[in-house]
């Protein structure tokens, strides 16, 4: 298992990355819950949720829908994490530290435009307003980089 930190805006995000095999609860399903659990995009396909801080997630939503590449974004109740619908089995590979992405088994609930799929939990981008049914995890990627860029090179003005 391996344990990334990275330091955005003053609070430590830390994230497991492994893909879990035992159907428990991961971390990032205990602190996102139960958006985690599972979601379905419309057509019924499992997906996979990719959790960040809100702070970045908000920069790469701004980023992702400058280049029309953005899915379905959940944000728990505090709004502190932000959640980002992706094709099913990126977890198997995602890596990214700061992040993570919680396979979701296919045992989710389906996601309509209106509401979102877990009590306390809201849209940020609700199905209807996405580009994609989910956001490539390529290019998610990308833009969490350059908004974690972003974030760094801001807080060095201030």
């Amino acid at each position: 298992m391996v344990e990334a930190g990275v330091d955005i805006g003053g609070s430590r995000t830390t994230a497991l990355h492994q893909p879990r095999q035992d159907h428990s609860l991961s971390p990032v399903e205990a602190a996102f819950p139960p958006l985690a659990a599972a979601v379905e995009t419309l057509e019924g396909r499992p997906c996979d949720l990719v959790t960040v801080p809100a702070r970045q997630g908000l920069e790469a939503v701004d980023i992702l829908r400058l280049r029309d590449g953005v899915g379905p974004v959940l944000h728990d109740g505090g709004c502190d994490t932000l959640g980002f619908l992706v094709p099913p089995g990126t977890a198997d590979a995602w890596d990214l530290p700061g992040s993570a992405c919680t396979q979701t088994y296919g045992r989710g609930l389906r996601i309509g435009p209106a509401e979102p799929p877990v009590n306390g939990t809201g849209w940020l981008v609700p199905p209807d307003a996405a580009f994609a049914v989910a956001t490539d995890p390529a290019v998610l990627r990308a833009a969490l980089g350059e908004a974690a860029r972003t974030i760094e090179a801001v807080d060095r003005c201030r």
